[in-house]
């Protein structure tokens, strides 16, 4: 299987404060995707001062956990990495609907770019695959997006 190439180049971005939110449901694969994420942040010249790593219960939390970080105003840009894996109840379909919404209601309201970081599948061998294994990681496609997000926020706000 092919790994992710991003569509555009990574733009450099100097001095910015990004926010990561982790759920620590399913912990064994939302770790790999927050070193995936820090990893790539500081190959991108972010200090590890410009960094800050949160942890929270479970995915339904990490809308309020991003909530929370854009209120503070100290962040650039705010990723929620998760992991909802489908079991044999409906569980599965509220949690995703909840964070999925809660994260797009934030970035329709809030200045400050949300990126949605939550693997939702079948089997836990498909999150493994897009946490480090076969399909790349999606904590650091997570990453590269909320730098092209900070870069598109000050675009505009040069404008």
């Amino acid at each position: 299987m092919s790994q992710h190439v991003p569509a555009s180049p990574v733009p450099e971005v100097k001095e910015a404060n990004i926010a990561i939110a982790v759920a620590e449901w399913n912990g064994h694969i939302t770790s790999r995707l927050a070193m995936g994420a820090v990893e790539t942040l500081r190959k991108a010249g972010l200090g590890d001062d410009e960094i800050k790593v949160f942890d929270v219960p479970g995915a339904v939390e990490l809308t309020f956990a991003a909530s929370k970080l854009i209120e503070t105003g100290a962040f650039d840009a705010v990723i929620v990495l998760g992991c909802v894996i489908k079991g044999d109840t409906p569980h599965f379909d509220y949690v995703c609907s909840s964070v999925t919404q809660g994260v797009t209601s934030l970035n329709a309201d809030c200045d400050i770019p949300v990126i949605f970081g939550v693997l939702t599948v079948l089997e836990e061998q498909q999150a493994l695959d897009r946490a480090g294994g076969a399909l790349g990681n999606k904590g650091s496609e997570a990453a590269e997006t909320a730098l092209k997000m900070v870069a598109f926020n000050r675009a505009v706000d040069e404008i």
